[in-house]
This record gives C-alpha cells, sequence and structure tokens, in this order.
C-alpha cells in the first residue's frame, strides 16, 4: 500500500469514527470483511493455527488476531497496542439547561482535554444509546448526528479584555454547548431528541431512551494541508491514527507466527475499567489462547509488545518545551519514547529491536524524553507491561496539538510506522532478550 491510499484510508476512517465506539465498528467491519471470525467471550473458543479472530467488549475495545502456523510456545506473539479513545466534552446524566432563551447541555470534560480550541467549532454529537423496544426489551445501538448541531460562542474581547493575556476556562460553567433557542416555557428534552434522531437513522421500535453516553465532535473532516501536502489535520490523531496503522499492518500480515493488535478504551483516563488496559481484557485472550500457565509464560517470555501512541513534535515556537537533544520533527519518522521512571515501558532490549526493524525496511526512527523539569504523560505500554508481563516498548509518530479538538501529524510518518509494524507482524525470526548474545 502506496502512502497515498494508506492516507486516504486514514482520513476516512478518522472522518467516520468520532467516538470510540464508531470506531471499533469500522474496525469491527473492515477485518470482517478481511475474513476474520468474530469470538463471543461468553462462548467456548477453539483457535486454529492460519485463524484470524477478533474480540470486542463494551463496544469500544477490541483485540484482533492471527494465529501462527509456528506455535507461539516456540515463537512467541507478536503484539501492538493502541487505544481508542480521545478527549473530549461528555454529555452528563441530566444535560438539559435553559438560560435567557437558549438551550444547552451540560457536559464532563473526558481526558486531558485542551479546551480553549473547543470554542467557536462546529459541533456534532455522537455515541451510543440504549432504549426499551415497543415489546418492552432492552437494545442498543450507536447514534450520530453527524450535522453541526451545537457551539460554544466566545465571549466578544470587548467584555473580557483580558482574553489574550490571561483566558481561563471555568469546565463547569464556561462550556456547555448551545443547541436551540427556545420560547418562554417552552421545555425540551434530550430522550426526545434522541428518539427523534433514532428514527431518522432507521431506528423505528425505539419507544423510551433508557441511558447513554454521548460526546461531542468537531464536524470539520480530516483534511492533507500544508503547500506541499506535508501535514495530516484532524481530530483523534491521539490516538486512532495508531488504531488505524496497527490494523493495516495486522491486516498485511502472514501467518507464520501469531500476532496480536488490541486497541483499549479509556486510556486517557486512566485505563482503569473493563476494557481497558488495566483490566483483564488481554490477559483473558490470552489465557485462552495459551491455555497452560507454564506454555503461557514461555510464550510471553519471548513475546513483544509495541505499545504506539502519538508522540510530541517540537513545535517551532516552542522549540524551549523540549530536551534540546529530543526534538522530534514531523515526516522523519516513528519515535522511541523513553522515560527513567517507566511512564513509557522503553528498555535498550525493546529499542534496539524496533530501530533494527527500521533499519530493516529503510525508515529513520527518533528518539523523545521529556525535559527533566517537567512531567510526563504515560501510555497504554507500562500498564500492559505491568498486567500481563510483556517485554515492552512506547514509540509514535509526532504531532502537534495533542489533546485539541484538532491535532496535526506529517503525512509520511503514520505510513512509516505502517511499514515498521508489518514487518514486525511478519518477521519470524527471534526478537527478545532470552534469544541475543551476551550476558
Amino acid at each position: 500500500m502506496n502512502c497515498e491510499n494508506f492516507n486516504n484510508g486514514l482520513l476516512e476512517f478518522l472522518r467516520a469514527s468520532p467516538t470510540p465506539f464508531h470506531a471499533v465498528k469500522n474496525m469491527l467491519g473492515e477485518l470482517i470483511r478481511a475474513g476474520f471470525t468474530l469470538l463471543r467471550e461468553e462462548d467456548s473458543w477453539q483457535f486454529e493455527a492460519g485463524g484470524r479472530y477478533l474480540v470486542v467488549r463494551n463496544d469500544s475495545s477490541i483485540i484482533a488476531l492471527v494465529v501462527g502456523q509456528q506455535s507461539p510456545v516456540e515463537s512467541g506473539i507478536r503484539m501492538v497496542g493502541a487505544h481508542t479513545d480521545s478527549p473530549c466534552l461528555k454529555v452528563k446524566p441530566h444535560p438539559e439547561i435553559s438560560s435567557k432563551g437558549y438551550f444547552q447541555f451540560g457536559v464532563e470534560v473526558y481526558g486531558g482535554a485542551l479546551l480553549n480550541p473547543w470554542f467557536d467549532r462546529d459541533l456534532s454529537l455522537a455515541g451510543r444509546v440504549v432504549f426499551k423496544n415497543k415489546a418492552g426489551e432492552l437494545k442498543k445501538t450507536l447514534v450520530d448526528f453527524q450535522r453541526p448541531i451545537a457551539v460554544i460562542p466566545s465571549l466578544a474581547i470587548h467584555l473580557d479584555r483580558e482574553a489574550n493575556e490571561n483566558r481561563k476556562v471555568n469546565p463547569q460553567t464556561d462550556i456547555p454547548p448551545i443547541l436551540l433557542q427556545t420560547e418562554a416555557g417552552e421545555e425540551r428534552r434530550l430522550a426526545g431528541i434522541l428518539l427523534t434522531q433514532l428514527l431518522n437513522q432507521g431506528v423505528a421500535d425505539a419507544e423510551q431512551i433508557v441511558d447513554f453516553e454521548l460526546l461531542f465532535y468537531d464536524t470539520q473532516p480530516p483534511a492533507v494541508i500544508g503547500l506541499q501536502n506535508e501535514f495530516i489535520a484532524s481530530a483523534r490523531l491521539d490516538n486512532l491514527l495508531s488504531c488505524y496503522t496497527g490494523m493495516q499492518a495486522l491486516l498485511a500480515a502472514d501467518d507464520s507466527v501469531t500476532s496480536i493488535l488490541v486497541c483499549n478504551d479509556h486510556e486517557e483516563v486512566g485505563s482503569a475499567s473493563a476494557c481497558g488496559a488495566a483490566g483483564p481484557m488481554l490477559a483473558s485472550v490470552l489465557e485462552r489462547l495459551v491455555p497452560g500457565a507454564e506454555d503461557r509464560t514461555r510464550a510471553i517470555s519471548q513475546s513483544l509488545l509495541i505499545s504506539a501512541d502519538n508522540a510530541h513534535g517540537v513545535h517551532p515556537n516552542y522549540a524551549y518545551k523540549h530536551d534540546s537533544n529530543h526534538g522530534p520533527v514531523l515526516n522523519r519518522g516513528p519515535v522511541i519514547k523513553v522515560n527513567a521512571n517507566q511512564r513509557y515501558a522503553t528498555s535498550s532490549i525493546t529499542a534496539s529491536l524496533f530501530r533494527s526493524l527500521c533499519d530493516e525496511v529503510g525508515v529513520s526512527v527518533q528518539s523523545f524524553v521529556t525535559r527533566t523539569d517537567m512531567g510526563c504523560g504515560s501510555t497504554i505500554g507500562p500498564i500492559t507491561a505491568k498486567e500481563v508481563g510483556v517485554q515492552t516498548l512506547d514509540i509514535g509518530v509526532p504531532t502537534f496539538a495533542m489533546h485539541s479538538i484538532r491535532e496535526l501529524a506529517g503525512t509520511r510518518d503514520a505510513h512509516d510506522l505502517y511499514r515498521v509494524l508489518k514487518a514486525f507482524y511478519t518477521r519470524s525470526a527471534p526478537l527478545l532478550v532470552g534469544q541475543l548474545g551476551g550476558c
């Protein structure tokens, strides 16, 4: 797959995936079309060498695996991890607000969102809805209004003269989006709005809204920008870019060795959930894939997890925010992320293995470590390493404006990462420390 075709697919995936639920639905559809079989956790599983399988939890986390012709006990397992969620504004359970003739929704801030970029954007609403049908049965479905239905207008500078010097955002009072104007005495309820939307989407038997998980998102579509088309601008690059890249690499993998892609929800809020990286989802799949405890330990000891999550590119206007020797540049290749306090799980061994893979496919590689006087974010890498015991490294493509409503990446980097992950999945040669010389 060439770079242009890869990026066209990435842009469409980003556009069609406004929530983790939609991202997993879209990944599920593409993988099933490619011959993967969906497994249900409540069923008994039988794996066959060469088989391709899927499991989904909470509609927002997905694991896809190719069972190798070689036993994982002998060859280990190649794993790539990413996450499906992004910082955003989430609708509260009882969100209705009426003020001065305007109808608004109260929202919570999900994850570490940059809030200022959410102002003056054309917002829509999407997520998962649970309803009762006319027979009284509980059903669930995804909803996406698609068109702009809300906005958070900025306060005019005439009323806030210090806006450009000292603008602070109160997440309780400043960011409830405006959806419409109402007449005196008119009442609106989210439940009624959702029933109408479900009907518009062809769900004719919805009788009562029971509950929902709804997220606001920016309707501006992803785009390739720059005088020479150097950049991808989009919402949710962190971390749907890695989900898509890992999926395409797995689709291109052969079945010589066992390969896994795991995309967890809830990374942006700590991963502590049944479908998050701190939960048992991946471990339970590995237990069913390699049932014996000793065999599983042998397999994991020869396995490697590449945790793919975006890295901070050095911003030309804020270069001082980076360590002077570790400023990744967009379109110069994927980034190995290192932290002495294990906020990233990279070791010299796992970094060396990744560098070797990059050399094999002719991809440049960069390094990132935060300034010593600044804090460091984290990923699913250390969490998964702790839960599963697998050797891990953290990598990602360099980006600007991480956690903004619209982020920026290079047009070459995701495709380069795809090439490296494809080589990782298809490489049958030994990978890990027990098979390296020395010591």
